[in-house]
């Protein structure tokens, strides 16, 4: 049997001289490379520290409130398609978000007037399959209600991305959270439910007619389904054509969408969209004895729309339509709606808003009061009603400054990514906010690491403190203004060589070019700002804060406008980082 023997390791004495030997061959970086190194990760890092966007239209300083006004719209900047609803004195509004994230944002009110944004209805990627979807895919149209009888309230939407459709997400307190999707086993778009007082609900929505009885382009109807609330799924075979065109299909109207269920005295009022989301745009209803028809139109439709007047006139709110009724704390009836506000080239870059309008209904059908007429910029508060907007927590309306210097322990939420969830590449601490750059940039229908805040005015500015030092010319980071993919404006710093450059591009249908660029010195922090009046743009920069110099001149925000680039968002400011820069500065 062989002896078993202790192996011996090798060792030897670490002394004083073997150390001075080692150090000198194999040195240890110095406390100044070790942070030098650090630095410059933090610095090829953007940190933003300081946002400030102040909106300046002449229009609300040529019309201050009086104590009992307030300002209609009542959601400046890109929220269209608005849907409310209501249980006992809480009221919900939601608002259609595109390829937004999160996507759509959810407000709460007393009083219809003082609104505060208590989160997303979709905040989470098993909610929101948006990371390939152009900026007008993603979430249409959602309908918000409540169902006293489960006690339960419904978000039900399209989602044009990830092979959703229509889908439906609901929760007990909206507070809380929503569920995970529900899909739905239908076509067609802007699906509404509808919750009898016997218990029964329905699903009204718009789709194309019958194969093969197609009468024009932009012929749709709206149907509706029985919804069985066990399986929060249509029943099959029970689906009905309740409007086939829309009021005249003579006329051939085009468009009918947005379709609502109201009940009153017994009686069934199923209110539409039609013409289409552009400047035909209006509201039209339609009454039954009975929820699935036949249903007759009034016989003064529209009841809403700004179609027919004057292309010149003051103030001038356009696009009407697409609204949701709902009864206000005074007894009386309330519709929200989109339009928009174009400036004074008539483009539209704040994108679809959310207007507030009082409804008569004494008469047999609801009737939007001045909703043929000129759009008013203020409006009569309900009985009883403070305004409050812009204090303890309620949005601003007007003209108003929101500062942010991302020190909060969460992110306002008025903030949103595009594609993907803003935690993928945002940091925010004691310091300010961080965005960890992605190796993507604005031209490319992917999620890019970029934080976007509404244009919210046709006069503005918005200014944005950074400190940044690019590594490569691959690195960039700034202010992008952007309507979509292929129309936006970017502003900021990357690297050339060894010198570091500001530049300004402009992309119109995909087709990029350098506005101007102008090299910079490296190592300060730095303001960047766009300000605009209207369709026109600048950019301008500053190092102490308060010498702001321009690039590039005065340009054109035609890009930035729906009319032009299509779509149906409004533009966006975005604080911008990208490791995919293909933007090359001119060398001197």
């Amino acid at each position: 049997m062989m002896k078993k023997t202790k192996s011996k390791s090798l060792c030897f004495p670490i002394g004083p001289v073997f150390l001075l030997v080692f150090f000198a061959f194999f040195p240890w970086p110095s406390r100044a490379q070790i942070n030098n190194n650090a630095e410059n990760r933090l610095n090829s890092t953007p940190l933003f520290t300081y946002f400030k966007y102040e909106g300046k239209d002449e229009v609300y300083k040529k019309n201050p409130l009086n104590t009992n006004e307030f300002y209609t719209p009542i959601l400046q900047g890109c929220y269209p398609d608005p849907s409310i609803t209501r249980r006992g004195n809480d009221y919900y509004l939601v608002n259609s978000s595109f390829a937004f994230f999160p996507g759509v944002p959810i407000f709460h009110s007393n009083d219809l007037v003082n609104w505060k944004q208590i989160g997303h209805v979709l905040d989470r990627p098993s909610q929101l399959k948006v990371a390939d979807a152009g900026m007008s895919e993603g979430i249409y149209a959602p309908d918000i209600s409540y169902n006293p009888h489960n006690e339960t309230f419904y978000m039900i939407t399209t989602q044009f991305a990830g092979g959703i459709g229509n889908m439906v997400v609901k929760t007990k307190d909206p507070l809380k959270g929503w569920s995970d999707p529900i899909k739905l086993n239908f076509d067609g778009i802007d699906p509404a439910l509808f919750f009898d007082d016997n218990g029964k609900a329905y699903v009204v929505h718009n789709d194309a007619p019958e194969k093969d009885k197609e009468q024009y382009n932009g012929h749709r109807v709206i149907k509706i389904w029985d919804y069985d609330l066990e399986r929060d799924q249509i029943v099959p075979g029970s689906d009905k054509v309740i409007v086939d065109g829309g009021v005249d299909i003579s006329k051939k109207p085009i468009w009918i969408e947005g379709p609502h269920l109201y009940k009153r005295n017994g009686r069934y009022y199923l209110m539409c969209a039609e013409g289409g989301t552009g400047d035909q745009h209006s509201e039209v209803v339609f009454v039954s004895e009975n929820p699935k028809g036949p249903f007759k139109p009034a016989s003064e439709n529209p009841i809403l729309s700004q179609r027919h007047l004057p292309k010149d006139r003051e103030n001038k709110v356009d696009w009407a339509g697409h609204a949701d009724l709902v009864e206000g704390p005074d007894g009386k009836y309330y519709g929200v709606f989109l339009g928009v506000r174009p400036n004074e080239a008539n483009r539209v870059n704040t994108g679809r808003e959310t207007f507030i309008l009082p409804v008569d209904w004494s008469g047999e059908f609801p009737v939007f009061e001045g909703g043929l007429e000129p759009m008013p910029v203020k409006l009569k508060m309900p009985s009883g009603v403070i305004n409050k907007t812009g204090k303890n927590g309620f949005l601003p309306n007007g003209n108003f400054v929101f500062n942010d210097d991302f020190k909060g322990k969460t992110l306002d939420l008025r903030w949103i990514g595009v594609r993907g969830p803003r935690e993928n590449f945002i940091q925010i601490g004691r310091e300010g906010l961080r965005i960890k750059p992605f190796e993507v940039n604005m031209n490319e229908v992917k999620p890019t690491s970029t934080l976007f805040y509404r244009q919210q005015h046709k006069k503005f500015s918005a200014t944005v403190r950074m400190s940044y030092q690019p590594t490569s010319e691959k690195e960039l980071a700034g202010i992008v203004c952007l309507q979509k993919e292929t129309f936006h404006y970017v502003f900021g710093i990357t690297k050339k060589e060894q010198q570091h450059y500001l530049v300004l591009q402009r992309t119109q249908n995909g087709q990029s070019e350098l506005i101007a660029s102008e090299p910079i010195e490296e190592g300060k922090a730095i303001e960047l700002q766009v300000s605009a009046e209207g369709d026109r743009y600048q950019f301008n920069y500053a190092f102490d804060g308060k010498n702001f110099k321009n690039l590039g001149g005065t340009v054109s925000g035609d890009i930035l406008s729906t009319d032009v680039a299509g779509g149906f968002t409004g533009a966006l400011i975005g604080l911008y980082a990208t490791k995919a820069n293909d933007i090359s500065p001119k060398s001197d």
